[in-house]
């Protein structure tokens, strides 16, 4: 009997910890750097770095409890905070009162969702350092997030929480969906070493002034009556309402310097007509700005009011791996004007071009167009799309070109057509980005300026993909009659690379086949597409017979190497069935390959870069050939 109490009193759970001010103001004085960060972290970005330092600090200093409290068993921390039941009491309620300043208001607002009386600083501006590029994307990414499974990202990344342990503290912490909290930060990069950058310690600021001449005005005006304090409450609802209306972007619900500079029509990067002209490059940098509505201080402010907080009804696309957040500084105008129905404004940040388009008639229908263009430079910067009506396309181009004609890749011996170019906008040409049906025809853009003739091709994106010819390591503009009759074949497969964020096109011929049946010789093209994010890119393996006219997709590889520069090998196969109605497997590797062979469904091999074996209707087989160093590939699939 005795013994069974005893295991009973053994089994029962024991007594939450109790924590008291004391121990609460001991781990928050201790880890308050980390505490801070944590709240900054989690709080609405919305907020604006400056309010959201303040509001952080503030979260982090009304932790403490009144008195002693119990606090549930919860998990803790990482090495130096093990087992201290202090801090973990004091990290839930931050992470507690930082989820509430984000949730939406219901009545009255919450403490935690008012400005904090509590630090505040007079006639200063802090704010954390700013980090690089890899912080600038986590922010963005995080931004998407909502509280909790910000909150669930921070607990991973920065306590290093394992899941069960993150959705009991964001339970605790009033998260109404911890699992879909969780689900959500997993699908943000675990960039987690970012989280400790000083981009986010929100403890190590720059101090910057105020607007003084503000401030000047607002004292002027606090000591001439109560009639001017009203001119000064409109000042403080800047920007939204003091720039004017914004159109189609949402509210704006928090200030914040940096993002207001960027959102000023006033402050734009323009660049003189003949800069290009001495510039050291070619590129979008060196863009003058164009357009009849350059001096439309009412359309630049709505384009950039949008491109920060685009609203609910406002159309956002972009091309694969492009950030869609607002510009980090002012960027730069490349166009504002009137095209066919609609009124267009471009602008360009350093890494990607907007494009912004709004009816003649009003911003119902607005549309936010994003592309990658980092590392841009001579043709991949010659032109962007301006607009698409009717199954037509027109181009703004760069201030270099010098001629521009429309062309059909399909017909190279069909010469190109010249096409007229008014303050660098093209007359419009048959696009054939958004042509469905069967292919007949591929008309392209051809561009020729001080360093030869370039050729692109509109692929349903801001920025028309470069096209080239040869080896991968000898790649060179499609240009010349050669070169044209080479691409013609397989102008058709681009279209499988439309809206994939294409920088450009190469196809390369790796292997001639003499065909069993004594017919003539076989060609085999490789057209690889580059993306400008560098993955993703997709490699076709092409087939044509003799007096074919569309190059037959053999095998193609996404997201690899092959056929590029840094793979410039290639090998696949096919089934053809020769006119006596005779199956053969034919399959060629590039010209440095030593010998082929095929296993599975068909066997055979042969030395040389080629292979022709006897083989039956819907056999498979698997290729493996050797390169003249050694090294063994596989077939393209």
């Amino acid at each position: 009997m005795q013994s069974q109490d005893v295991a009973s009193r053994t089994a029962a759970p024991a007594p939450d910890p109790v924590v008291d001010v004391e121990q609460a103001e001991a781990a928050l004085v201790e880890h308050y750097p980390r505490l801070v960060r944590i709240a900054y972290l989690v709080l609405p970005p919305g907020l604006g770095r400056g309010r959201r330092v303040m509001a952080a600090h503030a979260i982090v200093q009304r932790a403490l409890p009144r008195g002693r409290t119990r606090t549930p068993v919860i998990p803790a921390q990482a090495s130096g905070r093990d087992g201290d039941p202090g801090y973990a009491f004091v990290r839930l309620r931050v992470l507690r009162a930082a989820l509430e300043a984000g949730g939406k208001r219901r009545g009255l607002p919450k403490r935690a969702q008012l400005p904090p009386l509590l630090p505040h600083v007079w006639g200063l501006k802090l704010f954390p350092r700013s980090g690089g590029a890899e912080e600038l994307a986590l922010e963005r990414e995080l931004s998407k997030l909502t509280g909790p499974a910000r909150a669930a990202y921070v607990l991973r990344g920065l306590e290093r929480l394992p899941d069960g342990d993150v959705r009991d503290v964001l339970a605790e912490a009033g998260a109404a969906d911890p699992a879909a909290a969780l689900r959500a930060a997993e699908r943000v990069p675990a960039r987690y070493e970012l989280l400790t950058s000083p981009e986010f310690d929100a403890c190590a600021l720059q101090a910057r002034p105020t607007d003084l001449m503000r401030r000047r005005q607002h004292t002027r005006a606090a000591l001439a009556a109560a009639a001017a304090l009203a001119v000064c409450g409109a000042l403080v609802a800047l920007p939204g309402d003091g720039w004017g209306p914004d159109g189609a972007a949402a509210p704006v619900y928090a200030q914040n310097p940096a993002a207001e500079a960027a959102l000023d029509p006033g402050r734009l990067v323009r660049v003189a007509p003949s800069t290009w002209k001495s510039a050291a490059r070619t590129d979008f940098s060196m863009w003058p700005a164009r357009g009849d509505l350059v001096g439309d201080e009412g359309l630049l402010r709505r384009a950039l009011a949008v491109w920060a907080r685009p609203g609910e009804n406002v159309r956002v696309s972009s091309t694969p791996g492009t950030q869609t957040g607002g510009p980090a500084g002012p960027p730069q105008l490349l166009y504002a004007g009137t095209v066919d129905a609609a009124r267009v404004v471009i602008l360009y940040d350093g890494l990607r071009i907007a494009r912004y388009a709004e009816p003649k008639d009003g911003t119902a229908g607005a549309a936010l167009d994003f592309a990658r263009v980092d590392g841009a430079t001579g043709a991949e910067a010659a032109a962007i799309v301006l607009g698409r009506t009717d199954g037509n396309v027109r181009y703004l181009t760069a201030p270099w070109v010098s001629k521009a004609a429309e062309r059909d890749l399909m017909k190279p011996a069909s010469g190109a057509m010249d096409l007229a170019i008014s303050a660098g906008i093209t007359a419009p040409m048959a696009s054939p980005a958004t042509r469905s049906g069967a292919c007949t025809s591929w008309n392209v853009l051809q561009l020729t300026d001080d360093t030869g003739t370039h050729v692109l091709s509109d692929l349903g994106e801001l920025v028309p993909a470069r096209l080239t010819v040869g080896s991968p390591a000898k790649e060179k503009d499609l240009s010349g009659s050669r070169a044209l009759h080479d691409w013609a074949p397989y102008a058709c497969s681009l279209g499988a690379v439309r809206s994939l964020g294409v920088r450009s096109v190469n196809a390369w011929s790796f292997a001639e086949q003499s065909l069993p049946d004594g017919s003539g010789s076989a060609e085999w093209v490789c057209t690889r597409a580059e993306t400008w994010r560098g993955a993703g890119a997709r490699a076709l393996a092409q087939f044509r017979t003799p007096g074919g006219r569309y190059g037959a997709v053999a095998a193609k590889s996404d997201g690899g190497p092959a056929c590029g520069p840094r793979d410039p090998h290639a090998l696949a196969g096919v089934l053809w069935k020769s006119k006596g109605g005779n199956w053969y497997l034919l399959a060629a590797g590039s010209r440095d390959t030593t010998s082929v062979r095929a296993t599975g469904g068909i066997t055979g091999s042969a030395e040389g870069n080629v292979l022709t074996v006897r083989a039956k209707e819907g056999a498979q087989a698997q290729l493996e050939g050797t390169l003249e160093d050694g090294r063994r590939i596989s077939g393209l699939r």
